[in-house]
């Protein structure tokens, strides 16, 4: 997904427990991707936040949606291309 804005997400990712997802950070930009979790899909937590690109492999402890993208403030220029997947 190609993330151009302030507060734009990848949709969510249900990542079930001991299930490993990969996370890719790509593109030319200044900007903060942060990484999120949620049990609801409402109420999201922080887990790693980036400033340039990157490749990551995690497992997730327990059910829990995941979404990658830049949080309201965090943009300044250019394209993120911001994937998870499982």
């Amino acid at each position: 997904m190609n993330i151009t804005a302030q507060n734009t997400f990848t949709p969510a990712v249900l990542i079930q427990a001991d299930n490993i997802f990969d996370v890719s950070i790509s593109g030319t930009f200044v900007a903060t991707v942060t990484v999120q979790r949620s049990k609801d899909e409402v109420t999201w937590f922080d887990v790693e936040s980036f400033t340039e690109r990157a490749e990551k492999a995690g497992v997730s402890g327990s059910a829990w949606y995941f979404r990658v993208g830049v949080k309201t403030g965090a943009f300044t220029s250019g394209t993120v291309v911001a994937e998870i997947y499982s």
